[in-house]
């Protein structure tokens, strides 16, 4: 009988060992790394560090006197434009606005529908509502509605008295 199987697997060949065991040292390595740094900045948050980095000079411009010139002109401008406005006088005239306002309001009025304060009277509740329907919807014995033939002038004039 022959043997047919396959030949036997060693398994130190196939674990390769070496390769683990620098794996772990890297990662050793790589820990240990890691916890130091963690140390150096925990001592620095608890405490100021070795280095100090304040600056004792002053900061200076190159072109700070550039700069205040150029504010100081801009200033000036601005005070000169301010006196000629407050000194310029209105194009339009209020009083004259007014009078054509109210004079565009009354004839607004007059042309109207609906009086000015249409919407500032109290609405009628049910039991007037039926009432003023049928006061404001009057027929002439035919059926066809009858229209109410007083100007509107004559309408205010009843209410003021």
């Amino acid at each position: 009988m022959i043997d047919s199987r396959p030949p036997r697997t060693y398994m130190h060949l196939h674990m390769k060992l070496k390769k683990l065991q620098l794996e772990e040292e890297r990662l050793a390595t790589v820990e240990r790394d890691n916890r130091i740094l963690l140390e150096k900045m925990s001592t620095i948050m608890r405490t100021t560090g070795r280095v100090e980095n304040r600056n004792d000079y002053d900061s200076k411009s190159l072109n700070h006197e550039k700069r205040r010139r150029e504010l100081l002109r801009v200033s000036k401008e601005n005070s000169t434009m301010i006196k000629r406005i407050r000194n310029r006088k209105a194009d339009t005239n209020r009083e004259k606005w007014e009078r054509n306002w109210s004079q565009n309001m009354n004839y607004a009025n007059n042309i109207s529908k609906y009086d000015a304060d249409w919407y500032e009277r109290p609405k009628p509740n049910s039991s007037q509502s039926a009432t003023a329907r049928q006061d404001s919807s009057r027929h002439n014995e035919k059926g066809s509605q009858v229209i109410d033939e007083k100007p509107k002038s004559a309408k205010k004039e009843e209410q003021q008295e």
